[in-house]
């Protein structure tokens, strides 16, 4: 790669980092405000070519990354770093410093949007493959930033240790719970036309697969 190649990597690469302080805000308060409509984006912007994809908007995946990643900024501001960064014990070795903490915790994140996805494709009883699980993990991904958000700003509260902040976390982390439940719910309904109580199995039976593979894969770096 000669100079002006390079020049022009950077320029790109300078270009996206920059554009993400006008997108990410874009794409939070649609998400924040029509959720669902977010998720119907996200599956109408799989049938475009991949250059044509979320012109408008930050890509799923990325969002939920950058969320992570202010979630996390603000817990090192406000509580310092996670015990999990300076324990060396077990698999907590493999996690000391905070980008390890982000991969991880992105990871673990991802495991709703999978789960979800998953439960949609067999309830369709499409085959699970990379093209059936693509287009509802993207728009899973939306929902999941949000969630992680809530549930990382609860976690931060809990940990400032006030009896205030105590509560105010138990009930961020279980509203998000219930919001996320809720559109679930709604989500399942709309994708596999079915009756609101079936769509509540399908939703319920995939947050708690989610939640235990989560508090599973959690528990082996603590």
């Amino acid at each position: 790669m000669n100079f002006f190649n390079l020049l022009q990597s950077l320029d790109e690469l300078l270009y996206e980092v920059m554009s993400w302080l006008v997108f990410y805000p874009i794409t939070l308060w649609r998400t924040l405000v029509r959720p669902l409509r977010m998720m119907d984006y996200s599956d109408t912007e799989q049938g475009d070519a991949s250059d044509q994809q979320y012109t408008d908007t930050l890509s799923p995946p990325l969002f939920l990354l950058l969320s992570l990643i202010l979630v996390h900024a603000a817990e090192i501001a406000l509580v310092g770093n996670d015990a999990v960064v300076a324990s060396k014990v077990g698999l907590s070795a493999f996690v000391s410093t905070n980008t390890d903490l982000i991969i991880l915790r992105i990871v673990m994140y991802s495991l709703f949007p999978v789960m979800m996805a998953t439960r949609l494709v067999r309830a369709k009883r499409l085959q699970v493959n990379r093209d059936t699980l693509r287009a509802p993990f993207y728009s899973q991904c939306y929902v999941a930033a949000v969630l992680a958000m809530k549930l990382g700003t609860a976690v931060i509260l809990i940990k400032l240790g006030h009896d205030w902040s105590l509560l105010a976390g138990m009930a961020l982390a279980l509203f998000g719970l219930l919001w996320f439940g809720f559109l679930q719910t709604a989500w399942f309904n709309q994708h596999l036309e079915c009756g609101r109580l079936r769509a509540f199995g399908h939703a319920s039976r995939a947050m708690v697969e989610s939640l235990v593979a989560m508090v599973l894969l959690s528990s082996l770096f603590s």
